[in-house]
């Protein structure tokens, strides 16, 4: 036996049979297999017949001993990773990437991803929950009640009402309901983003927040104050679109140089197409344990500073907004109506003279509620109408063809509606995004929304 050459010693070399010899140092290998786990483990290697022999120098045989740690004492605490797992989880291994094809996904697997839900409260279609589910060993799900949305305005009337608040309530429920069902939960806290995201991303050891963005003024200065608290805490934030029909990435025009009325803005849109919704998970990264994380209390409207809303009005019917049930289960099944009920009315006049119908009161589908709290994806909207539509529904003929006689025309005045919310939407996002003084006031007609 020759200097350096590796035979086990269950095999006397004598009566072995020659192997093929291999020139792979063995500190080379025990360095990449301490690598591939986040948390180093004690490693033995036992060969077999089978296995090849390695000529090894002798001087790199006590390297090669010492890149594996002794066995960690058990311990019911989590302990801090090592310096080697931190700048794997920091500079992620290429064996780590989950989502390669996709340019909007993190580099690779993080240790914590906190997702803030904000008015996309739905796990069908939702981008940043479907994100940080493939890149992180745990996620970390939340809805903050910001103290903002509440109380008076400076004109005297409520920002939220007690009949958006108990939709609101209601849906975060729902969501939290189906996460825990999935195997994760909904941390809930009353407070400022900019404030509570700090404090649970350095409890949990979270290196990441993925969040929808929003259009509004307030909204985007939110997310402006959450990116600088984070990178002060050296935590990385990633913001994606989703509330819009259209992608903001597929518009065939810079936001600054969108078409300030909707003709112009349908004219541009009408030959891009729908990108297909991102499915619904069917498990959820669990919570960290880190931090010992209690999920939270969902907040009552008296916690909210608001008094219970009346269920009749003073003529003693019933309202109509009392009732209205918030959350992802209620929207599905009220798209699943509306589009049965595209199918058997075929006409506005008898829609109109159906007070039963779905369409409701001035020719309304009355799911808007839901589109604006995110409970409801634009985008399946369109794909389950194509399913149930005798042909092709297409935003570009919506306008033009079907007519309300038409057996398809509740699907078409929909879709032109949505293509009308997706204009509304994008105008607000430019000028919210605008320099003060530096944008035109827009044009838009005014027309019925979803």
């Amino acid at each position: 036996m020759t200097k350096g050459e590796y035979v086990h010693p269950h095999y006397p070399h004598e009566n072995q049979e020659e192997l093929p010899t291999a020139n792979l140092p063995l500190a080379s290998l025990s360095l990449s297999l301490s690598l591939f786990s986040p948390f180093p483990k004690p490693c033995s290697v036992v060969p077999s017949p089978s296995h090849v022999k390695f000529n090894v120098p002798s001087q790199v045989s006590s390297l090669s001993i010492s890149l594996f740690p002794p066995p960690a004492k058990s311990s019911s605490k989590l302990s801090a990773p090592s310096n080697i797992s931190n700048s794997l989880l920091l500079s992620p291994s290429p064996f780590l990437r989950r989502r390669p094809t996709d340019p909007s996904a993190a580099a690779a697997a993080r240790r914590c991803t906190i997702v803030w839900f904000r008015a996309d409260l739905r796990l069908h279609d939702n981008e940043p929950l479907s994100a940080a589910n493939a890149d992180s060993l745990s996620i970390l799900p939340v809805f903050l009640f910001d103290p903002r949305d509440f109380g008076r305005s400076p004109s005297g009337f409520d920002r939220t009402g007690p009949y958006r608040a108990r939709f609101l309530i209601d849906s975060v429920a729902e969501l939290r309901q189906g996460l825990r069902r999935r195997g994760s939960d909904l941390v809930v806290r009353i407070g400022r983003p900019e404030v509570v995201l700090p404090e649970l991303a350095r409890a949990a050891g979270a290196d990441a927040v993925y969040s929808h963005r929003e259009v509004s003024h307030d909204e985007a200065r939110a997310e402006e104050r959450v990116a600088a608290a984070m990178e002060a805490e050296g935590v990385e934030v990633k913001y994606f679109w989703g509330s819009t029909l259209y992608h903001i990435d597929d518009l065939p025009f810079k936001l600054e140089h969108m078409p300030t009325n909707y003709g112009g803005f349908r004219e541009k849109v009408k030959v891009l197409t729908v990108r297909k919704t991102i499915e619904t998970p069917e498990e959820v990264k669990g919570v960290p344990s880190r931090g010992n994380i209690e999920p939270g209390d969902i907040p009552s409207l008296q916690d909210l500073g608001l008094n219970p809303a009346p269920t009749m009005s003073q003529d003693g019917k019933p309202i109509m907004s009392a009732s209205l049930v918030g959350g992802e289960t209620e929207a599905l099944e009220r798209l699943k109506k509306f589009a049965i009920e595209c199918r058997t009315e075929t006409s506005r006049g008898n829609m109109e003279n159906s007070r039963n119908s779905i369409f409701g009161a001035n020719f309304s589908c009355k799911i808007s509620p839901w589109l604006a709290m995110g409970c409801l994806s634009p985008r399946l909207m369109f794909e389950e109408l194509k399913k149930t539509a005798n042909r092709t529904v297409s935003t570009a003929s919506s306008a033009k063809s079907g007519g309300l006689n038409s057996p398809d025309s509740g699907m078409n005045w929909l879709m032109f509606e949505l293509l009308w919310r997706d204009f509304f939407r994008f105008i607000t996002k430019k000028y919210s995004s605008a320099k003060k003084g530096a944008a035109a006031p827009a044009t838009a007609c005014t027309g019925a929304l979803v």
